[in-house]
């Protein structure tokens, strides 16, 4: 199957469909099999600039680019999770191609500093024929020239920056993701802002292609509806004081604050109760780069009422005893079904093409993610492929439907509000439709 142009224009993609609530239910893997072999990529990047990438060698290996360090690191262990719980699952059932996947894994960091760059050099030099990640819309944009230039496969389970569904970000359509763009999480955040009531709404946003485009879709979403952005008002990404930036929202008496930020918000919430727009002062929200586990963090009642969104589909209690049996020491489940799934649909694209090589099998991508037969597991849509039949893969993530450009076509955002330990529990599952 030839791959269909990613010709989508801009206005197109970021035209988003009424959203409809549904529950979102999905099946998924959890057949545990011995670890496979493992390699961790180093960072000090003896490999460069994709001289390490070979063709077809008969082994799928999968290379993961994720955040072991930086604010967003929080995000790394379910990921990690994520992608080893679909490699047992492949392995036990007998592998891509009559041999056993292996892994190497390597550290993306946030961007600040940047270590993507060296961990990339590592990976390519271990031949990893797909590379799971980044996790953050900035690593993965500052990367994917050296990821798609050296014909690898990047396929990230947590970008959302709307600017990998332009055409000119992936000349070799070698990118992919299992999240979906925020056109979509920003429509039902809007949504919700404006559903609870509030009309004079300041969004502060971390200031990288993450946050500002978010921030945007946001912002537009709310001023469609009838409302008004008091101020966006964006933070460094690399900054460690919010003073200014808080006192400007702050001045302008909003009724409630989007915030949109990653690790910085242990900072930045005490700066916000400091003065006088915290929690319990007025409704804040938050995103997926900031909806974490906080009870280590603040005070009991600190993040009471606080509302939240990220992607996603309800993490089923078979699947989250698949990740904690790959990792007892999860706290936090954000991505992991997305890794998961990346990792299998990568699987059933090489299988479906008969090859490891990634500028081969890229097209399958796509096309196991829809328009055929269903199958819910690794082993079960295997099965189908050798029978000659096309095939639809369900998702633990939910809808997995890739569209042209490589992102999902429709996706479930998750409602969340934190209780009074600082731990978020769900409220809603809203799946929405972005058109082609």
């Amino acid at each position: 199957m030839i791959r269909p142009t990613r010709a989508w224009q801009s206005a197109a993609v970021l035209a988003v469909a009424a959203l409809a609530l549904s529950a979102c239910g999905s099946s998924g893997g959890g057949n545990a099999a011995p670890s496979p072999t493992t390699k961790t990529s180093a960072t000090s990047g003896s490999g460069g600039g994709g001289g390490g990438a070979t063709k077809g060698d008969g082994t799928l290996t999968i290379g993961t680019l994720l955040p072991e360090t930086g604010d967003l690191a929080f995000l790394g262990p379910p990921e990690f999770a994520g992608v080893q719980a679909a490699v047992n699952d492949i392995n036990a059932a007998g592998g891509v191609l009559g041999k056993q996947v292996v892994q190497s894994k390597a550290d993306s960091g946030d961007g600040t500093p940047d270590i993507a760059g060296q961990s990339v050099n590592g990976l390519l030099a271990d031949h990893a024929d797909v590379i799971i990640g980044a996790a953050a819309s900035g690593v993965s944009l500052s990367v994917i020239n050296q990821i798609t230039d050296a014909g690898v496969v990047e396929f990230s389970p947590a970008n959302t920056s709307p600017a990998f569904d332009d055409p000119q970000t992936d000349p070799h359509n070698l990118y992919f993701r299992t999240a979906p763009s925020d056109v979509l999480q920003g429509a039902v955040m809007a949504n919700m802002v404006l559903q609870d009531g509030h009309n004079n709404v300041a969004i502060l946003a971390r200031q990288d292609s993450y946050g500002e485009l978010l921030a945007a879709q946001v912002a537009k979403g709310i001023k469609n509806g009838g409302g008004n952005v008091a101020a966006k008002v964006l933070y460094a990404a690399d900054a460690t004081n919010f003073t200014a930036e808080v006192n400007k929202i702050a001045a302008l008496k909003p009724d409630a604050v989007v915030l949109i930020a990653f690790n910085a918000t242990t900072k930045i919430i005490p700066t916000m109760i400091a003065k006088g727009i915290g929690p319990q002062d007025q409704q804040i929200y938050f995103v997926d780069g900031n909806t974490a586990d906080y009870s280590g963090d603040f005070p009991k009642g600190t993040l009471t009422g606080v509302k939240a969104t990220y992607p996603g589909a309800e993490l089923t209690s078979s699947f989250k005893q698949t990740l904690l049996k790959t990792d007892p020491k999860l706290k936090d489940f954000t991505y992991g079904p997305e890794s998961y799934d990346a990792t299998v649909m990568t699987a059933l694209a090489a299988t479906m093409a008969g090859t490891d090589d990634p500028t081969t099998f890229a097209p399958d991508i796509i096309k196991v993610s829809r328009d055929g037969t269903e199958c819910s597991s690794y082993s079960q849509c295997v099965d189908l492929i050798k029978q000659g039949k096309d095939i639809d893969y369900q998702g633990v993530s939910g809808p997995c439907d890739l569209g042209p450009t490589g992102s999902p076509v429709k996706a479930t955002i998750g409602i969340f509000e934190y209780g009074n330990d600082n731990t978020y529990h769900n409220v809603d599952y809203i799946t929405g439709v972005i058109p082609g």
